[in-house]
């Protein structure tokens, strides 16, 4: 069975404590750097997070207080590729902790492969991943599950379930979840289909691997060409274990920042309310300095009503 998110989080102990709703007004108005927001929910207590390769600085300790100082709560890394005695130096010095990373191979080496051997590449890259998101500290590993282009669904899904299974055993091992991202992947959705497709496939998936090490770091952004992202939360459900957030304009067909766009924040908020989600939210656009990352975090603050 797949996990409820009471039971990801008491795994995740590093986070638990700090998950707490405030006491505000119930009907409130974000209005940071562009037009309202009118949210019906009271502000919640979400955790930011944004990925390594969006902070700009010389060495780690630097990139890690840029982030600390723009208000994030934490840092994504990508492995394979970081050091592990430079992050936890740069954890001891900052106090920003990891909560997980990317596996930065899966775009190129697949899990849905015809090739074995590439198959064996992408397992033990994101059996590394594990292993180094563990050393320090980290919860989770992002994982894109394969590629359309590798073949027919037919073919590729049950692939790339059999070789994913083959990390679960570690996951068990080390207490890291791996957090699949729903992307533009040509794979459990219709790439060039209608903007009213649902999260069926995503959750049958997910179910399909069937372990409670396994849930979906969903991105808020990513499918609101394809689909609405409120009632894509909603499918999912507990299968939702953290959040990717970034901007889309539908009228553009564009990438643009967070609520710099057309998504419909206020519903995906509410949905995200109605799941009882708390947890981990990361960011994912383009970076800069510290007052870029600043202005970020205030637009993730807005987008979701975070208190």
């Amino acid at each position: 069975m797949t996990p409820t998110r009471r039971q990801f989080l008491s795994t995740a102990a590093a986070t638990a404590g700090a998950l707490a709703a405030t006491q505000a007004t119930a009907n409130s108005t974000a209005n940071v750097d562009g037009l309202e927001i009118k949210h019906t929910t009271k502000p919640r207590k979400f955790l930011k997070t944004l990925k390594i390769g969006m902070v700009k600085g010389d060495g780690m300790t630097n990139r890690f207080k840029a982030a600390k100082a723009a208000g994030f709560d934490g840092i994504e890394l990508d492995s394979p590729g970081f050091n592990v005695d430079e992050i936890k130096k740069a954890i001891a010095e900052t106090g920003l902790p990891v909560d997980g990373s990317v596996c930065s191979t899966h775009w190129q080496i697949t899990h849905t492969s015809p090739n074995a051997e590439t198959r064996a590449k992408a397992l033990r890259d994101l059996q590394k991943a594990l292993r180094d998101t563990h050393a320090v500290g980290g919860h989770t590993v992002l994982l894109v599950v394969g590629l359309g282009d590798d073949g027919p669904e037919s073919e590729i899904w049950p692939r790339s379930i059999e070789n994913i299974r083959l990390a679960l055993p570690l996951c068990a091992e080390l207490g890291i979840a791996i957090a699949i991202e729903n992307v533009w992947n040509k794979f459990l959705y219709q790439h060039d289909g209608p903007n009213n497709q649902t999260a069926d496939k995503f959750v049958k998936y997910v179910d399909e691997l069937n372990s409670p090490w396994v849930g979906m770091q969903f991105d808020i952004g990513n499918h609101w060409k394809y689909g609405d992202p409120a009632a894509w939360i909603r499918a999912l459900g507990r299968r939702v274990i953290k959040l990717d957030i970034k901007g889309f304009s539908r009228e553009k067909n564009n990438w643009a920042d967070i609520t710099e766009d057309d998504l419909p924040w206020a519903d995906v908020r509410k949905a995200l309310d109605d799941i009882g989600f708390d947890g981990w939210v990361a960011a994912e656009v383009g970076g800069g300095d510290v007052e870029r990352l600043t202005k970020i975090a205030k637009q993730i603050d807005k987008a979701l009503n975070i208190g």
